[in-house]
């Protein structure tokens, strides 16, 4: 598996929009991201940069354009991720990470239905 690169927050909020919409240019990025966030268009610029370095978005030329795209999967970078914080606030054990956020988060109905759904499949592949 291809090493999955340090991802910052704000790097992040660049990422989700190249995974939703690449490949895009520098200036796309800054119209979708300045929807939401008020940063300058020469920050967005900086962490596009920091993301190429990283080997995280790779790019193509198009005239002048440069097109860039995403050279990690999403789905790979959430797991690694959250490994990443397990190991860092729980030691790495998962029980504990779990009975903190059932404890502390209201669920409906429907999410206690596909937890209990989520724990007997992995129970059933246990044995």
């Amino acid at each position: 598996m291809k090493e999955i690169p340090k991802i910052s927050d704000a790097e992040w909020e660049v990422m989700k929009v190249l995974w939703a919409n690449s490949p895009i240019s520098a200036n796309d990025v800054i119209q979708v991201l300045e929807v939401n966030k008020d940063w300058n268009p020469k920050t967005v610029r900086t962490l596009i940069t920091r993301l190429v370095e990283k080997n995280a978005l790779g790019y193509t030329q198009q005239g002048r354009i440069y097109l860039y795209y995403p050279l990690v999967n999403e789905d790979e970078c959430m797991r690694y991720e959250t490994q990443s914080f397990i190991k860092r606030i729980y030691g790495g054990a998962l029980k504990p990470m779990l009975v903190n956020f059932l404890n502390d988060e209201k669920l409906t109905q429907e999410d206690i239905d596909e937890l209990k759904r989520i724990l007997e499949k992995r129970k059933d592949s246990a044995k």
